[in-house]
């Protein structure tokens, strides 16, 4: 039996009704999602926690996100450090990402 991860939607939407209920329109359009990406979760983090510090530390990114960053920063002509600040990554993640994207 394979377990399909924690339901993010129903997370989001609980926390917002009950401590961000002034954040729900902004937050709309994703949680009428059935699943979340990792970087759906992320903008969701970033929207409800913005200028909280965090630990970066457990941060985990499926291939769909990884593929979506670097695609980002091909299509926008950005450089590592650009997009690290960005996303608060790692400029070592970054290129680990795209040698292994390469081959």
């Amino acid at each position: 039996m394979e377990t399909d991860g924690p339901d993010y939607v129903r997370i989001f939407s609980d926390m917002i009704s009950k401590k961000f209920p002034e954040k729900s329109a902004r937050c709309k359009y994703l949680l009428e999602k059935k699943k979340l990406s990792s970087l759906e979760v992320i903008i969701l983090n970033r929207i409800l926690f913005h200028g909280y510090e965090t630990n970066n530390e457990h941060k985990s990114y499926d291939d769909e996100s990884i593929s979506k960053i670097l695609e980002y920063q091909r299509k926008n002509k950005m450089t590592n450090t650009a997009i690290a600040s960005i996303f608060k990554l790692s400029r070592n993640t970054l290129a680990a990402w795209k040698k292994i994207k390469k081959t």
